[in-house]
């Protein structure tokens, strides 16, 4: 049967908001209305751009030509991009493999349309970041979520995927793809070498495209930039941004490593969906890799280093189990000793929110299974707001 004139909208349109947009705006409310409100809620670093890049920007902003750029971006970004893969991986990438995205959001799109059809079953991790499974069920793809809450033989649980959940689902049906995130949203778990190598040996074994979101790449305990897919499979499509470690979030700039097999696709796909990523960013982001610039970033992940511990100990004492995190800026959380009978992360958060004026993410976001027990709470404001969130927090909990 098909859809008439004004048939409303499309099937592939209806897929769930990111839950955590509804706090922001609720935020804002309260804030607006004057009420001091600490936010844990967005994975947004407070202190910005770096000040190398605002001050390209503002000269980009004074005169500059800011017409379009090549569709996958400007030759000397992506050049500088390179670079940087050798210097903080060492890895050689070719700059023609390298595609400038407006966000990551815009590289996950590009990815995905590049290398799968509709009705192709790609697997990924739950809990997971939300937009993964929502684009892909827009452009009528099928989802598989695997479960990463599950102990391994061991009585281990990873947060992360396992080549023996793969094989699991590569019987029922076979898979076309596999997006991985290491570090990952929302816990902070991370793949060790052997690991992303046994993964992207499993892809090549068995025909699967491998995507890695890698935004998070650099905001890691141990002050390495993490593990990249390209280090064992250039095949594999590696999705990152500037939104993260250079707390460049509204400027709208990602970038894609093409496999040499899909550039022509990824290309076309680009011209036609965006044109272009937005020109001042490219033209400020220049001014990123520089020796300055990466120890003001290592310095602003200590910070989170900092607050994660202050989390740490409040979970702890409140008896919360923890995702073992290495990496990234949040903390995923199981609360169940936390809450009432009958109330699930959801009402518990808008109670926290509404009472005590501390924002937290419920875990519905992340994990429509299980994440009614469940949050994340975002380090990036600074330690100093994380431990005023903490005070609040048990406060509220001793007088509920």
């Amino acid at each position: 049967m098909t859809r008439g004139h004004l048939g409303g909208p499309s099937r592939r349109g209806q897929v769930p908001g990111f839950e955590v947009m509804e706090v922001v705006a609720r935020v804002a409310q309260l804030r607006a209305e004057g009420h001091d409100v600490v936010s844990l809620c967005v994975g947004e670093p407070l202190a910005g751009a770096p000040a190398p890049v605002r001050q390209a920007m503002a000269r980009a902003m004074d005169g500059a030509d800011l017409g379009y750029s090549a569709s996958l971006g400007m030759m000397p970004l992506r050049e500088k991009l390179a670079e940087h893969y050798g210097a903080r991986y060492g890895l050689a990438v070719d700059a023609s493999r390298v595609a400038i995205t407006t966000g990551s959001s815009g590289a996950f799109l590009l990815a995905f349309l590049s290398c799968f059809d509709a009705g192709d079953r790609v697997a990924l991790a739950r809990p997971g970041y939300p937009a993964y499974a929502n684009i892909l069920r827009s452009l009528d793809l099928q989802v598989v979520e695997l479960d990463v809450t599950v102990p391994d033989e061991t009585g281990r649980v990873t947060y992360q995927l396992t080549t023996q959940m793969l094989d699991a689902v590569q019987e029922q049906a076979p898979l076309a793809g596999l997006v991985v995130a290491s570090p990952a949203n929302p816990t902070g778990t991370m793949l060790t070498a052997d690991e992303m190598e046994s993964l992207a040996a499993w892809c090549r074994e068995h025909g699967v495209r491998l995507v890695s979101d890698e935004i998070y790449h650099g905001i890691t305990a141990d002050g390495t930039m993490g593990e990249c897919a390209w280090r064992h499979d250039t095949s594999a499509l590696v999705v990152s941004s500037f939104s993260k470690y250079w707390g460049m979030t509204g400027w709208r700039l990602g970038w894609l490593l093409m496999p040499e097999d899909l550039q022509t696709s990824i290309d076309a796909l680009s011209s036609n969906l965006a044109l272009c990523a937005p020109v001042p960013a490219q033209l400020a982001a220049l001014e990123a890799f520089g020796d300055d610039v990466h120890s003001w970033a290592r310095a602003a992940v200590r910070q989170y280093d900092v607050a994660r511990d202050v989390v740490q100990r409040t979970a702890h004492d409140l008896g919360w189990e923890l995702a073992p995190a290495n990496g990234a800026f949040y903390v995923y959380a199981d609360i169940s000793s936390s809450l009432r009978p009958s109330e699930d992360s959801r009402a518990w958060c808008t109670s926290l929110l509404e009472e005590a004026r501390v924002a937290i993410t419920p875990g519905w976001d992340f994990d429509r299974v299980h994440g009614g027990s469940t949050v994340r709470l975002s380090l990036a404001v600074g330690p100093e707001q994380v431990a005023e969130a903490m005070t609040r927090l048990r406060s509220w909990l001793a007088g509920r």
